[in-house]
């Protein structure tokens, strides 16, 4: 695999950690992952509920528990950590801030159009800034209106099909429409991009996301034009991943036909492991809720049959009773526990053989 660049930033092997919210990638993941030459990621979303202190409200936890994952991780590693916002948080800027502050080495930025993303870059500032996106039309219009406002161009996309976990970009339609595939929208982000590139001189790599689980696929989706690959899913059932180990093992224990598209309450449908929970939610169950927490901003309280976070903090916990795992498409294949180390190992050694093997059925 060759390395990958973002922003002057080199990546020895071009594997970004998906940021997985409300405690699954934290600091512990984020830091076994760069250690490997990776791209290890925070997700800034729920931290509030794992970093509870009573003294604060959420909104202030959720700030200050940022602030500590990513001290905790830059002292478990001199590799790359990154951290992922969500544009649909409420406290987008405050998080954003705080992660420049910090001095994470990237943001990773969807759930909408981060356009103003630049705006939060300070004198001195060395974060670099990747928004997520699901189409070549999105990843367009956010290097005009960012060339046009800031005189800034991302740093790199990622380009998230409809395979991932979490919440998905796509309408429910979409997401097994083969037009919306990742094979479909990698060269369509390239194409947009290449113009950008090509005129102002700026190199702007493409990142492949949503299903990707083997180094044959890393290899196939280099091939649509992708400079690297961001893997969620795979990581969680790894002895440093922050989540509860009945989380991982939901993992294990799954089925392919468990791999469930939901209504979440946000108003994105999302990918996640089929359980008691969601079938509960399925058949009807109505939670009236107060919602103390605001964490994001297309939530409709009023209408949604359980508070979000809560369920995934339980998830975390382990407490799969009162929540659900996220997960992308191919979460059933995990067999056991491992660790962040061995699957670097499978990952470039299936990706080498897929070469040997492509280069094998090449005519002389």
């Amino acid at each position: 695999m060759r390395e990958l660049k973002i922003g002057g930033i080199t990546i020895p092997v071009p594997i970004i950690q998906g940021g997985m919210g409300v405690g699954i990638s934290m600091s512990r993941l984020a830091s076994a992952v760069a250690n490997q030459g990776g791209v290890g990621v925070i997700s800034a979303a729920g931290l509030g509920m794992v970093h509870r202190n009573p003294a604060m409200d959420y909104i202030e936890a959720n700030i200050e528990g940022l602030k500590t994952e990513i001290r905790k991780a830059k002292e478990k590693t001199k590799g790359i950590i990154g951290v992922n916002v969500m544009v649909a948080m409420t406290n987008f800027a405050d998080l954003v801030s705080t992660s420049i502050s910090e001095r994470a080495d990237i943001i990773f930025s969807g759930a909408g159009l981060p356009l103003q993303l630049p705006g939060f870059l300070k004198p001195g500032s060395t974060t670099k800034l990747v928004p997520i996106v699901s189409s070549g039309r999105a990843a367009k219009l956010i290097c005009e209106k960012w060339k046009s406002i800031y005189d800034y161009l991302p740093d790199a996309f990622v380009v998230e099909g409809p395979k991932a976990g979490g919440h998905l970009g796509f309408k429910k339609n979409q997401i097994d429409d083969s037009h919306y595939s990742l094979e479909e929208l990698v060269p369509q982000v390239v194409k947009e991009v290449s113009f950008f590139e090509e005129k102002y001189g700026k190199e702007i790599p493409v990142i492949a996301a949503g299903g990707i689980y083997t180094g044959e696929d890393i290899f196939k989706i280099m091939q649509k034009g992708a400079k690297g690959v961001q893997i969620g899913t795979r990581f969680v059932t790894t002895k440093e991943c922050d989540a509860s180990m009945n989380f991982k093992m939901s993992y294990v224990n799954a089925r392919e036909s468990d791999m469930e598209i939901i209504q979440s309450p946000v108003g994105m449908p999302g990918r996640a492991v089929r359980n008691d929970f969601i079938d509960k939610i399925k058949g009807g169950l109505k939670r009236p809720i107060k919602c103390p927490f605001h964490c994001i901003k297309t939530c409709d309280v009023s209408s949604s049959p359980y508070c979000i976070i809560t369920a995934l903090y339980n998830a975390y916990k382990g407490n799969m009773k009162s929540g659900y795992a996220f997960a992308g498409s191919n979460a059933y294949l995990a067999d056991k526990i491992t660790t962040v180390k061995d699957i670097f190992g499978e990952l470039v050694d299936d990706f080498q053989s897929t070469i040997s093997r492509y280069q094998s059925q090449q005519p002389d």
